[in-house]
């Protein structure tokens, strides 16, 4: 009787630009990131046997500043070592971050203790060409300090199902949000970005596919007076169950942050 090869299990802090991608998952004939981690994982281990899962799906142009995805292999590798061959071989534009080597019982998307988005944004004129992969810009005027006020409606426990596209049919659309502000943009800098750019930040455990992209949206239809406070609110209910319509764009969105339970010294 054939002897079972140990796997070893790593975690795989990485971060990308999202601008030419289509998101993280592998779909067919379409450039993505896990398809990048995986031919270069590919070349590194010379078609020796491996197994990636993400700790969850961007979509396509979003960007990740730190997210993370496991590696299954059999054979035991140096976390250092394996880093040092991925950022040589994969492109500019996909970095690993850390490498941690974990035990069979962790789960990448159950352990997971808290998820942090920003969505980056100016108005009121049209920036630097440069901009597009990680800003959105909008020409009209928007009234900042009433989206600050919306955004802080989303604090706490409420129903997404509204925030939400094609949803399966045993999702839970109930969320408890820790954070949900617009700030001034101290995360990112660049010479050719405009002097003033917004953040909308929005930490929780878990989100629904398009939320934090839906929930811009409504800020961005509330900083137009083309909706009010009063909607927002009730938007949260659950009586309602159609999905919003005005979606941001996808360019502006970054995953900031992904917290495990043992990342607390890390973060």
């Amino acid at each position: 009787m054939p002897v079972k090869k140990e796997t070893y299990h790593y975690l795989v802090y990485i971060q990308y630009l999202g601008f030419r991608y289509h998101g993280w998952q592998k779909q067919p004939g379409l450039k993505t990131v896990e398809f990048m981690v995986e031919k270069t994982l590919n070349f590194i281990f010379k078609g020796l046997p491996f197994k990636i899962l993400g700790a969850g799906r961007t979509d396509a142009k979003v960007s990740a500043n730190h997210s993370a995805f496991m590696l299954f292999s059999n054979q035991k590798l140096e976390p250092n070592e394996l880093k040092t061959q991925l950022n040589l071989n994969l492109p500019n534009d996909i970095r690993i971050l850390k490498i941690r080597e974990k035990g069979a019982d962790f789960n990448i998307i159950n352990s997971v203790r808290e998820k942090e988005y920003v969505y980056l944004f100016a108005h009121g004129h049209k920036a630097h060409p440069f901009c597009a992969s990680l800003v959105v810009t909008f020409p009209d005027r928007l009234d900042i300090g009433l989206m600050k006020e919306g955004a802080r409606l989303f604090e706490g426990h409420h129903n997404f199902v509204q925030y939400c596209t094609k949803p399966s049919k045993t999702v839970n659309f109930n969320r408890d949000i820790f954070i949900s502000e617009i700030v001034e943009n101290k995360l990112f800098q660049a010479d050719f970005f405009p002097e003033e750019i917004f953040a909308f930040r929005v930490r929780s455990k878990g989100f629904l596919r398009y939320q934090v992209r839906l929930m811009m949206g409504q800020l961005l239809c509330l900083g137009r007076k083309q909706t009010s406070l009063d909607k927002i609110a009730g938007t949260l209910t659950g009586q309602e169950r159609r999905p919003l319509r005005h979606i941001a764009p996808a360019s502006g969105l970054v995953l900031n942050k992904i917290i495990y339970a043992d990342d607390r010294a890390d973060e």
